[in-house]
C-alpha cells in the first residue's frame, strides 16, 4: 500500500469513529480564558468560507464545521473543549494526542486566494522550533501546501531533539514571531514570511495569513503586519488540516477506541500548541478585514 493511500486510510477513518468516543467538557487545565462580557459577534461563513471551526461543541470528539461544506474534523483525546473567546473553544497541550484532524477534502485547495485565520490565547512558547496553530503539511514532501504556528524557542539543550520538520521554516526568524510558510505551486523553494511583532501570551490575539498570488499579508489583531511581494499560489497536495500539533496521517490509529497517534516508536510532541484555539476559518480569497481584540 502507497504512502498516500496509507494517508488517505487514516483520513477517511475519522468521520466514522467521532460518533464513538467522548470528552468530557470539564476544563482540565485551568484556563483563565473567561468570554468577555462586550465581545461582538463571532465571524460566520459567508461565500468565500471553506471551513469554519466555532469549536463549541460541549464535549465529544467531533469538531463541526459551519461553512457549506461541512468539514467535519475528529479531536484527539487530549483536545479538550473550553472556555473560548465566544462560547467554547480547543484547548491543545504539550501531550502527543492533542491535535484536530480533518481529512482532506479537494475544497481545501486554493492556491491563487487563501486566507487562514484563527483567533489564539498562548499560554506558553514551545522549546522546540514551532508551535502549530494551523497546517496542511506533513513529514511527507508531497504532502506539504502551508503551516501556520509560533516560533519558538529553539532551545539547544532540549532533552529530546525534535525531528526537524520545520528547521527550515523557522530558521531566520526569531522566538514568538507569527508565521506563515507554503511550498508553491510553480517552484521548489519553500516561501516563509514572519510578523513583525511578538505574539502576546495569555490573552486573546486574532492570527491571519493570506495569498492573493502576489502578495502574502500578515495580520496581527486585525492589523497588517507585514506583506511581501510574491509570484506564487500554494502547492496542491492531499495533506490533511491539522490543529494544534503536528503529525503524520499514517500513524493515526483508532485501536483503543479513540482516534490517537502511535506513539510506540518515541513520538513527542515537538509540535504541540501550549494554549486555546477559536474560530478558525479558511477562505479561498485573501481577505483584508479582521477582528481586533485590543482592549478587551
Amino acid at each position: 500500500m502507497s504512502r498516500r493511500t496509507l494517508a488517505s486510510f487514516a483520513c477517511a477513518a475519522l468521520i466514522a469513529l467521532a460518533g464513538c468516543a467522548h470528552h468530557s467538557a470539564t476544563s482540565k487545565n485551568g484556563f483563565a480564558a473567561e468570554p468577555p462580557p462586550d465581545s461582538p459577534e463571532p465571524p460566520s461563513a459567508d461565500s468565500v468560507t471553506v471551513g469554519l471551526w466555532h469549536f463549541d461543541e460541549r464535549s465529544g470528539p467531533r469538531v463541526y464545521d459551519a461553512s457549506p461544506f461541512r468539514l467535519t474534523g475528529v479531536a484527539g483525546p487530549d483536545a479538550r473543549v473550553e472556555f473560548g473567546r465566544y462560547k467554547s473553544a480547543r484547548s491543545f497541550t504539550a501531550t502527543v494526542q492533542s491535535f484536530i484532524v480533518v481529512p482532506y477534502n479537494p475544497v481545501m485547495e486554493s492556491p491563487r486566494g487563501f486566507t487562514v485565520e484563527a483567533l489564539v490565547f498562548l499560554n506558553d512558547i514551545s522549546t522546540y522550533e514551532l508551535s502549530s496553530i494551523a497546517m496542511r503539511w506533513s513529514p511527507s514532501p508531497t504532502e506539504q501546501s502551508w503551516v501556520l504556528g509560533v516560533v519558538g524557542r529553539r532551545l539547544a539543550a532540549t532533552a529530546s531533539p525534535s525531528p526537524g520538520w520545520f528547521d527550515q521554516v523557522v530558521s531566520p526568524f526569531t522566538t514568538g514571531k507569527l508565521v506563515f510558510a507554503f511550498r508553491p505551486e510553480t517552484a521548489n523553494s519553500l516561501q516563509r514570511f514572519a510578523s513583525s511583532a511578538t505574539l502576546p501570551l495569555n490573552r486573546w490575539v486574532h492570527v491571519a495569513a493570506s495569498v492573493d498570488g502576489e502578495v502574502v499579508r500578515i495580520y496581527i489583531d486585525g492589523r497588517l503586519d507585514v506583506q511581501v511581494a510574491v509570484s506564487n499560489g500554494i502547492k496542491r497536495s492531499e495533506a490533511p488540516l491539522v490543529l494544534g500539533n503536528a503529525l503524520d496521517p499514517r500513524r493515526l490509529n483508532d485501536r483503543s477506541g479513540e482516534l490517537k497517534q502511535d506513539d510506540s516508536n518515541g513520538v513527542l510532541p515537538w509540535y504541540a500548541l501550549n494554549g486555546l484555539v477559536d474560530e478558525l476559518r479558511i477562505s479561498n480569497v485573501a481577505r483584508k478585514t479582521f477582528e481586533s481584540t485590543e482592549a478587551r
